[in-house]
């Protein structure tokens, strides 16, 4: 599998059967998500709670000169040339762009596209092409939120897109605009229309990509179109038939790879886990793709670290293994996530660096309440979350909310949404007093140069084949 050089870019990809190709010749898309960019996450950058809460206090903290300098910079250094080089020099050859809807529109000026949001979105394509990397244009955030938790944006468990017309229309016209303006870019592997959409109903999603698709190829014909299954990109059996030139997105990450995840091979959540079980997941998570003849893309996927030798070590096992099995089905894909600080990242944010010294505080008390969802446990708050898990047991035993159920419910609401918002001004405060000057050299943090580099990982992705 090939994918064309930096000074020779090929034509448009396209699918062909259960293939990408370039022309005729098949690619294995093999890279990164780009999370905690152009769509911020709290366990990639410290902060409790949504995107926009972070925002929001950021700028009352820290007044608007110091905000604009800090997140000036921080979107300028978090992917530059110095990290496309790094990812194409292990040998990987694409990156997945999330981006938030925030950047190129206002709530308060629906269908008023900013051009600003166009410029950092062409500034990640043309540094990938500078390098030979496709790209993947991911819309991870949408108005109303497509999912019901913190990754789309969404401060509260209702996910309102999908009962909203208006919201339908605006993520229409968006990708109306993106695909007139990389229509023939053939270093944009293809547009990836909704992250993980959660249609609690399931019946919008299927002829909401059908509208959407038909819109996209009336001003772009060419550009694949990696489509998301429902319930966080693991069921497809609401899409119906597959659309032309498409490729059908499975979400695989696997139960010992979370943050409180067991032994490897071992328990997890109640289940035992070897490779074999590993492989059996992926079976079912892309069934869909092998009955449709349609080729396999693993949009994301990859274990968190712990710090602990040990149980990283298994967790790197984890990770060669399903790199093996995505290989042997010709499956491409995207490692979640590329920099961050500290828990996934291929690069993180040098612990001793101020930016990471101003936030301790902060980082200790969202892992005592365990308010991330994603990188914290539950364990020492046992004492909030134990007699409300019992009063549902016994008053609503029948309790089964989309997506996961009444447990994960609970700690949605108490841990992610209300422990979280109550902590967004504990970050926020880090932040108080700080110049713009110093501003811009706290988000220098992220820039690649001082970064520190997860040599194990480095070592596991550039021999993956």
């Amino acid at each position: 599998m090939t994918s064309p050089s930096p000074a020779e870019p090929g034509s448009v990809l396209r699918v062909d059967g259960t293939r990408i190709v370039d022309g005729a010749e098949p690619v294995l898309l093999r890279g990164f998500g780009l999370g905690g960019w152009m769509n911020m996450e709290n366990f990639i950058t410290g902060y409790a709670g949504t995107e926009t809460q972070h925002r929001r206090a950021l700028r009352r903290v820290m007044g608007d000169e110091a905000y604009e300098s800090y997140f000036a910079r921080f979107l300028s250094v978090f992917f530059t040339d110095a990290d496309a080089a790094h990812v194409r020099s292990l040998g990987l050859n694409s990156v997945r762009i999330p981006f938030n809807y925030r950047h190129f529109e206002d709530d308060a000026e629906p269908f008023v596209l900013k051009e600003e949001g166009f410029a950092l979105l062409d500034q990640a394509v043309d540094t990938c092409a500078r390098h030979g990397i496709f790209a993947i244009l991911d819309l991870h955030a949408v108005p109303g939120a497509q999912n019901q938790h913190w990754h789309s944006d969404n401060p509260t468990q209702w996910a309102h897109f999908w009962t909203q017309r208006q919201f339908q229309d605006r993520v229409v016209h968006l990708w109306e605009q993106i695909a007139a303006r990389y229509r023939g870019n053939p270093w944009v592997a293809g547009y990836n229309p909704i992250n993980e959409p959660a249609d609690a109903e399931g019946s919008t999603v299927g002829p909401f990509y059908r509208r959407l698709e038909a819109a996209i190829r009336a001003v772009d014909p060419e550009h694949i179109l990696f489509l998301d299954g429902n319930r966080y990109s693991t069921q497809f059996d609401q899409l119906g038939d597959p659309l032309p030139n498409c490729v059908y997105t499975a979400h695989d990450y696997a139960l010992p790879g979370f943050v409180d995840g067991g032994p490897y091979p071992g328990v997890s959540r109640g289940q035992y886990i070897d490779r074999d079980r590993v492989e059996e997941t992926f079976l079912a998570r892309t069934a869909y793709m092998r009955e449709t003849g349609t080729p396999i893309w693993v949009g994301e996927f990859g274990p968190v670290y712990t710090g602990d030798p040990a149980r990283d070590e298994q967790r790197y096992q984890l990770l060669e293994d399903q790199l093996e099995i995505f290989a042997r089905h010709d499956a491409s894909w995207a490692l979640w996530t590329y920099k961050d600080i500290g828990l996934q990242g291929l690069v993180s944010a040098d612990p001793a660096s101020d930016y990471m010294q101003r936030i301790a505080p902060v980082l200790e008390k969202k892992a005592r309440l365990g308010v991330d969802s994603w990188g914290s446990t539950d364990a020492r708050v046992r004492d909030i979350l134990d007699p409300i898990e019992r009063l549902f047991e016994t008053e609503f035993p029948d309790f089964a909310p989309f997506p996961w159920g009444a447990r994960r419910w609970i700690h949605g609401h108490v841990r992610h949404v209300m422990l979280a918002e109550a902590m967004v001004y504990d970050y926020a405060r880090a932040f108080d007093g700080v110049r713009p000057a110093e501003a811009t050299a706290l988000a220098d943090a992220f820039a690649f140069e001082n970064c520190v580099r997860r040599d194990r990982l480095e070592r596991i992705l550039s021999t993956a084949r």
